[in-house]
């Protein structure tokens, strides 16, 4: 199972790679995805992950508040609007269209409510009242 799980992290690492180039593809879902995996199969990579300058701070947002950075949201967003248009134009029958809409509308609500990233102040540079 350790493997497996192995395997499909460093999978994900090359859809989170590819996703830095590509302006469809989602970078922040393959790298928590590949974060999950080596967090469970492979504590060497899971700690190359997190120390990453390019994976690291997503995982350390994610992992502190949950938060995402607005541009990968509104890419995130993009991706799934732009997607779920074309296969909605494709699709012939009515309920089709209606369900797969419905069911991109899952996904974007999850999204728009993560907060941004940006707009959170770390903890450590709080003012505390005297």
């Amino acid at each position: 199972m350790k493997a497996l799980l192995t395997l499909l992290g460093c999978c994900f690492i090359a859809l989170a790679c590819a996703g830095i180039f590509l302006p469809v593809l989602p970078t922040t879902p393959f790298v928590l995805l590949a974060a999950a995996c080596f967090a469970k199969s492979s504590p060497s990579f899971h700690r190359w992950l997190k120390s990453n300058r390019h994976f690291g701070p997503i995982l350390h947002n994610w992992q502190t508040n949950r938060s995402m950075p607005k541009r990968a949201k509104l890419m995130a967003l993009t991706t799934i609007v732009a997607s779920g248009a074309i296969s909605i134009y494709l699709i012939s029958q009515l309920l089709i269209k209606l369900l797969v809409a419905s069911i991109l509308l899952i996904p974007i609500f999850i999204i728009l409510r993560l907060p941004n990233s940006e707009d959170l102040i770390p903890a450590d540079t709080q003012k505390h009242p005297n």
